[in-house]
């Protein structure tokens, strides 16, 4: 059986009854769906917990959304744009600088759904001239580009293959509770012919290749349930 991983979507808009409707709508079909009014409200929004896709409306007061989406470009989550002008011009201008996705408003629920489903199926390119992206935490840094990970210190850590895809799966999932199928379809795929045990001695090599000597521990094991990365994480 497949298992969904919760993702967080992040729905910005200066409308508060379409902000309700599409937060219930992504909440019931599995989705931690969350609100903002404004650039700012989002931007305080990404910066207290890891957001894995954003809803975001063009024309709010303020910054507007194109600007939101040439600001983050892809070092930010994902984004699905919706605009009541339902433009080519803006479609075309939005996808350009760097949004994901485009719908006109209104819009049907079903309809993002299905466009969310899809954005976060798909893996993202990195667009020309941006940073390679990486996730950062606790002085640390994954190279999600080189697959390389770097100390505090700037020295190099080498990770097999399966390390870096656990250590990337717990580092994008901050802070949540993952079981073992959780992390092993999330790292591996559905089909990846892992054991728990397997998992168990990879969670212990990454913690021995983590230990800097700050006796921080950033993988915590929750007795019963699985493993959590307990530590603040940026994607740049």
């Amino acid at each position: 059986m497949t298992l969904d991983i919760t993702a967080r979507i992040l729905v910005v808009d200066d409308d508060p009854g379409i902000r309700e409707v599409l937060c219930d709508y992504l909440g019931q079909h599995g989705y931690e769906a969350t609100g903002a009014a404004s650039a700012a409200e989002m931007d305080r929004a990404l910066q207290a917990s890891n957001i894995d896709l954003i809803v975001l409306d063009l024309m709010m007061p303020g910054e507007d959304g194109l600007s939101v989406v040439r600001r983050l470009g892809r070092a930010g989550p994902p984004i699905v744009m919706l605009s009541a002008m339902g433009e080519d011009t803006d479609r075309i201008v939005g996808l350009e600088l760097g949004a994901d996705d485009y719908l006109a408003k209104p819009c049907n629920p079903r309809e993002l759904l299905a466009r969310v489903r899809a954005v976060l199926r798909r893996p993202r390119e990195e667009a020309p001239g941006d940073a390679a992206p990486a996730l950062t935490f606790a002085g640390w840094r994954l190279d999600l580009v080189r697959r390389e990970l770097t100390r505090p210190d700037g020295g190099q850590v080498g990770l097999s293959g399966g390390e870096f895809s656990l250590l990337r799966a717990l580092a994008e999932r901050a802070g949540r509770i993952l079981t073992r199928d959780q992390l092993l379809e999330a790292a591996k795929g559905a089909d990846a012919d892992v054991y728990d045990r397997a998992m168990d001695v990879q969670i212990s090599r990454l913690r021995k290749k983590l230990d800097d000597g700050s006796g921080l521990e950033m993988i915590q094991t929750v007795r019963g349930e699985g493993y959590m990365f307990d530590v603040k994480v940026t994607r740049r």
